[in-house]
């Protein structure tokens, strides 16, 4: 597995699991339980996590989709 995606925020998170999904992708949301131990929510990001064959792919997928680009 290799990590395709760092955030904090829950939001994105669910949207990069969606779109992977989407392509065909399947992908696995690592810490999810994690932050609850820190109490803030932010200062442990969960991880997106995809087998290696396809974590090029993925992180492609991510940049070229992602909402919060501003575009060109």
């Amino acid at each position: 597995m290799q990590e395709v995606l760092r955030t904090g925020d829950p939001v994105r998170a669910s949207w990069a699991i969606a779109t992977l999904a989407d392509a065909g992708i399947e992908a696995v949301l690592a810490d999810l339980n994690t932050h609850m131990l820190e109490g803030s929510g932010v200062a442990i990001p969960r991880r997106v996590l995809t087998a290696s064959e396809d974590a090029s792919r993925a992180r492609w997928i991510l940049e070229t989709n992602d909402p919060m680009k501003p575009a060109p």
